[in-house]
């Protein structure tokens, strides 16, 4: 292990702390209805949650000391590992289906995620890859296409899953990257175009997304349907108020709110704890993208800035669209918010970026 230049950024580590511990109440707080209707226990969900954290630590520790340049040699393999996972996972008999899905490889209720996997690995190969004093983003046949051709493919075999939030934040990330690379804003606002009507294909190739759309602009017109969750989960922000009615005291988590410790894990907090828990919650994300970005600014080295800023994408992709979801200024999309809601895959590989994260802090100015 090589010793960093300075020790980890105060501010990002604290946020990161802050964030894990009220993840880890408000998973046993939202999630203890359902995991003892489900599962005869209440400690069900928050149990799960504290031994992935603790892996999860394990594997920060490990990214947070390692010399981040070792990762340049793997980025190559971690990425052809994960497109490997992403077409097994859709192979009938060994993908497991979970929420109408095939997302998950895995026995019984412990499973991994492939595309959470695909995330981080396409962070770190184009980190690699565009940071190459030789490669020429700004050209768009030879610099710009092979890597957007790479995410395409990548973002196609997670569609098949069908996986649309998750492969949503890849892309936001992986775009990020590729604008802070040096492509030509000309250049991807024409392919965002194109991207735009692929969208809208995507949408209306799945009458569920159509619908989703639908119950976003009018919540109303299918109640017990496609706008049930926005409805439920806008009746436990509501009467949250300032200070929230209480922890433990929500009562949208009786089955009201679907998903109450994954997705929808913000509108409980913010019944419980009111608008101040839940600016909290914003700040310490803003103080975590803040810090991430100045890493990504001030440290000297291409291919630790791209990767600084595709951790720091990743992160903040996934916050806008999960709590845009909650507060019903998105559509739907079935995606968690970092840190916070239960998940094992998701924890344990955010702790694991969040860890290269802290490690590149150790090296900026």
């Amino acid at each position: 292990m090589v010793k960093g230049r300075n020790k980890p950024d105060f501010w990002l580590m604290a946020s990161i702390f802050g964030l894990l511990a009220i993840g880890i109440v408000m998973v046993y707080s939202a999630g203890s209805v359902l995991a003892f209707h489900d599962y005869g226990d209440s400690f069900y969900f928050v149990k799960r949650q504290a031994l992935f954290a603790v892996l999860g630590f394990v594997a920060m520790f490990f990214t947070m000391n390692v010399d981040y340049r070792i990762l340049k040699k793997y980025a190559k393999v971690l990425l052809l590992i994960c497109f490997g996972l992403l077409v097994i996972v859709l192979i009938p008999g060994i993908g497991v289906v979970r929420g109408g899905a095939r997302s998950w490889l895995g026995i019984s209720s412990f499973g991994i995620q492939p595309s959470e996997f695909m995330k981080l690995g396409m962070i770190l190969f184009l980190s690699y890859w565009l940071s190459k004093e030789d490669y020429r983003i700004t050209h768009f046949t030879k610099g710009l296409l092979p890597p957007l051709g790479i995410i395409g493919a990548a973002f196609g075999l997670t569609m098949l899953q069908p996986d649309l939030g998750t492969g949503t934040v890849m892309l936001g990330a992986s775009l990020l990257i590729v604008f802070t690379a040096g492509a030509k804003i000309k250049h991807l606002a024409g392919l965002a175009a194109v991207g735009a009507l692929g969208f809208v294909g995507l949408i209306l190739a799945a009458p569920y997304r159509l619908q989703r759309i639908t119950a976003f602009l009018d919540p109303w017109s299918d109640p017990l349907g496609a706008g049930y969750q926005i409805i439920q989960s806008l009746y436990a922000i509501g009467p949250g108020g300032l200070a929230g009615l209480g922890l433990g005291m929500s009562r949208q988590k009786y089955s009201y709110v679907p998903e109450p410790q994954t997705d929808f894990i913000f509108s409980i907090l913010a019944e419980e704890l009111g608008f101040i828990g839940g600016l909290l919650v914003l700040l310490l994300f803003l103080i975590l993208v803040w810090r991430g970005m100045r890493v990504a600014m001030t440290i000297d080295d291409m291919f630790g800035s791209l990767l600084a800023v595709g951790i720091v994408g990743m992160v903040g992709v996934q916050v806008v669209i999960n709590i845009g979801v909650v507060i019903g200024l998105m559509p739907v999309t079935g995606i968690t918010l970092p840190l916070i809601s239960y998940g094992g895959s998701s924890l344990t590989l955010m702790l694991t970026a969040l860890g290269i994260l802290l490690n590149l802090s150790r090296y900026a100015r």
